[in-house]
């Protein structure tokens, strides 16, 4: 008699074995309908899967996160199902869940058309709608394989040919569809009911560039309609701020075959660079960072002394010279320490705080790079703090508060942060693990932050917080991380005198806030939609004339609004005065500053700001203590 604990606390006592579906409908009709799968033990398992002894059992519904992932794994075989009934010669190999939806990848003899995944989508509705059974069964390896082999399946028999023989394997059945999972899924097709197919794209067979090339369709999908909706917006709205679009229509920067993952910026473009760079260097200032500057290519020996000869070399750019092996640094913490060194520390000197804007490179696949979000020629807004392992708690609550402020000073106020902790690729003890890890939730909890834990996560050095902010639209970016590393000060010879009179290693962190410049002004640039708060504007204001009699009133203007300290152009041409405002207003240009006759007369300015608000006239004093307000403390204008 299986006696089923619900997590309410609730008791649900059955004669025999008993389903997970049949618990639901005992709980009640509505939960019945809602029931996708439940948690057994912990367990993710079918609603078909039958509990036969004492048991602990969540019901899984859309509303919980694992039932979000379930409907889209199914969507992923429904897809597959729908392909298989209009391409029958098509081959499925693998279908995963993804961020926001699902893949699957297929071989047939030609490329799929938008016309193709139209009607695939269609398919797929028409067998949802059917809400045809979706069933578990359990084979013995070798009678899948040969199975798969006999209907033309030879990505899934090789699959399951690299199960280990004696193996049984799990296969799922909805209509004359099956296909190979693990499971669980949700017990019918009908339970799919809101699902988008979005694009095709190339994939080699297991990732391979040997191997064929597969055809990827990904899809998108919800427990709700409107859930769908705005993820479809935020779409349309990340297309619209594309920072590779904007990067050319504002004239910031460019990318190009020749220099691969490596940015030319514009006049422009490193004007926002200089105003970030600027301020985090006056910020770090006013919080005891010292700056230095380390070389950018050490000798190999330097780089396997550190570790990352051993762990990091698959990322390294490497050269030789004179029978010496070099590595173009991919990171700034072994330079850092050979400053450290130099010179014998007492504990007197810790914390000591060494920041470095470093221009790091880093061997990124091809493929991989994204604009200026993913480069591999980029600078780090980088930092360690050398320090006693009592002091870290201290460092790392201010570091998190500096970390608010820069953030919030950009514009970003929700920050989501989770705990990485040790990797299986790893340096150092384990009993030094257990410290770093505990030191820094610590410095979380005594915060009184919310934190999530990202178990495997951390450096190959040590354990990290990282924190990721929220974009205007929804987004999330990992940014910034505090980096705790026991092992690597130690490794490269790092002693202070302690107040015992004895050497010991100081504990490293290791910091950044924005992560890299270019990645950070790229997020800005999406974030902002083009249009950068007037501190970051590369043109905060443009004065212009409409008509040659105020030419000379216009150029001064312009002139005395530079000399107050802001990026100012005159715009003098011979033009309508309609078209230059539309020029600007395209150019983003945070104010527009517009003279006639009256406004000389008057020694005023009429102004308008950016979206095509008119300021109406007012003095160059009234307009100049405008804009200092509109700047955050620690910025300058220019």
């Amino acid at each position: 008699m299986p006696s089923i604990r619900l997590p309410d606390g609730a008791i649900k006592e059955f004669p025999g074995p008993v389903t997970v579906a049949e618990v639901a409908a005992a709980i009640g009709p509505g939960l019945a309908k809602a029931a996708l799968a439940g948690k057994v033990g912990g367990k993710l398992v079918d609603t078909s899967h039958r509990i036969e002894a004492d048991a602990d059992l969540a019901i899984v519904t859309a509303k919980d996160p694992e039932g979000l992932d379930l409907i889209r794994h199914s969507t992923a075989h429904l897809l597959a199902y729908a392909v298989k009934e209009l391409f029958p010669e098509a081959q499925v190999t693998i279908g995963p869940v993804i961020e926001h939806g699902f893949y699957y990848d297929f071989s047939y003899q030609r490329p799929f058309t938008p016309e193709d995944l139209t009607a695939i989508e269609k398919k797929m509705l028409e067998l949802a709608n059917r809400d045809i059974p979706v069933s578990r069964e359990v084979w013995p390896r070798d009678k899948a394989v040969a199975f798969f082999r006999s209907i033309g399946e030879h990505y899934k028999a090789e699959i399951i040919a690299s199960i280990p023989a004696g193996e049984e394997v799990s296969l799922y059945r909805e209509g004359d569809f099956i296909d190979l999972c693990r499971g669980p899924h949700v017990p019918s097709t009908g339970k799919l009911k809101v699902f988008k197919l979005m694009k095709v794209a190339g994939a080699y067979w297991r990732g391979d560039a040997r191997n064929e090339m597969l055809q990827r369709i990904y899809g998108t999908a919800w427990a709700k309609k409107e859930d769908q909706d705005a993820y479809l917006h935020m779409l349309e709205e990340a297309e619209k701020r594309d920072h590779r679009r904007l990067g050319r229509q504002l004239d910031l920067f460019h990318v190009q075959d020749e220099a691969p993952g490596m940015v030319f910026w514009h006049p422009k473009g490193w004007s926002i660079w200089q105003q970030v760079e600027q301020y985090v260097r006056r910020t770090l200032a006013g919080h005891g960072y010292r700056e230095v500057r380390t070389p950018m290519v050490m000798d190999r020996v330097l780089w396997e002394r550190s570790g990352h000869w051993e762990n990091y070399r698959e990322h390294m750019f490497t050269t030789a010279s004179e029978n010496r092996d070099y590595a173009v640094k991919p990171m700034n913490c072994p330079g850092h320490v050979q400053i450290f060194n130099q010179g014998l520390k007492s504990y007197r000197d810790l914390p000591l705080r060494l920041a470095e804007f470093g221009a790091c490179h880093r061997n990124e696949p091809s493929g991989a790079l994204h604009g200026i979000m993913r480069v591999r020629a980029f600078t780090q807004d980088d930092a360690h703090i050398f320090c006693r392992e009592d002091q870290v708690q201290g460092e790392a609550a201010d570091f998190i508060d500096l970390l608010q402020k820069i953030y919030a000073d950009f514009g970003f106020h929700e920050i989501l942060i989770k705990l990485s902790t040790r990797p299986v690729k790893r340096i150092g003890a384990d009993e030094a693990w257990d410290r770093a890890e505990a030191a820094l939730k610590a410095a979380l909890d005594a915060k009184g932050l919310a934190w999530e834990l990202n178990p495997g996560e951390g450096a190959f050095y040590g354990p990290k917080i990282e924190f990721s902010l929220k974009d205007s639209i929804g987004r999330v970016w990992q940014c910034g991380t505090l980096q705790l590393d026991f092992a690597l000060p130690g490794r490269l010879g790092a002693e202070f005198i302690d107040e015992d009179n004895t050497r010991k290693v100081p504990v490293m962190l290791h910091r950044a806030i924005l992560g890299s410049l270019e990645r950070f002004i790229g997020i800005l640039i999406e974030n902002y939609a083009g249009a950068m708060p007037l501190w970051l504007s590369p043109v905060q204001v443009v004065v212009m004339n409409i008509s040659e009699g105020q030419s000379g009133y216009t150029a001064e203007l312009a002139a005395k609004l530079e000399a107050a300290g802001f990026r100012v152009e005159a715009d003098l041409r011979n033009e309508k005065i309609t078209y230059k405002i539309r020029e600007h207003s395209l150019q983003k240009v945070p104010y527009q500053v517009i003279v006639g006759d009256k406004e000389v007369a008057a020694s005023q300015m009429a102004v308008r700001a950016r979206g095509g608000q008119d300021l109406g006239a007012m003095s160059f004093e009234a307009f100049v203590s405008r804009l200092r307000g509109e700047l955050p403390q620690g910025a300058s204008a220019a």
